[in-house]
């Protein structure tokens, strides 16, 4: 009943956000409508809606699973995308952390401030 769901995400600024979801991240955009752009994500779709103010959450908002993050962190970095790293977290240089099941870790911030991740399990 319940098994295909749609992605949400806010932004103020919606030239910066196209730039950045289709362009940096390489999604292909479905629309730009009077309220939202849409973009394919996988089988689902990323609706980013256009609102007058985003308070982006203090977690990870969205997230995608990879193959190799080595080589997405390294492709993305080379698009200007920032990795985060965070003191009380064991990250390499390029920001990625290993947890103790050997999952893989990285974050980075879309323009609206909201925390996306890259997982390697």
């Amino acid at each position: 009943m319940l098994d295909k769901p749609i992605l949400f995400l806010a932004t103020t600024d919606t030239s910066r956000a196209r730039d950045f979801f289709e362009n940096t991240l390489q999604l292909t955009c479905l629309g730009d409508e009077p309220w939202a752009l849409s973009f394919q994500v996988g089988d689902n779709v990323l609706r980013i809606q256009k609102v007058d103010k985003v308070e982006p959450p203090p977690y990870t908002a969205l997230g995608w699973q990879v193959d190799d993050i080595e080589r997405v962190v390294s492709e993305l970095a080379g698009r200007n995308v920032a990795f985060e790293h965070y003191d009380q977290l064991p990250q390499d240089e390029h920001g990625i952390m290993t947890i103790p099941n050997q999952a893989r870790i990285a974050w980075f911030k879309d323009p609206d401030g909201h925390t996306l991740s890259l997982t390697e399990s």
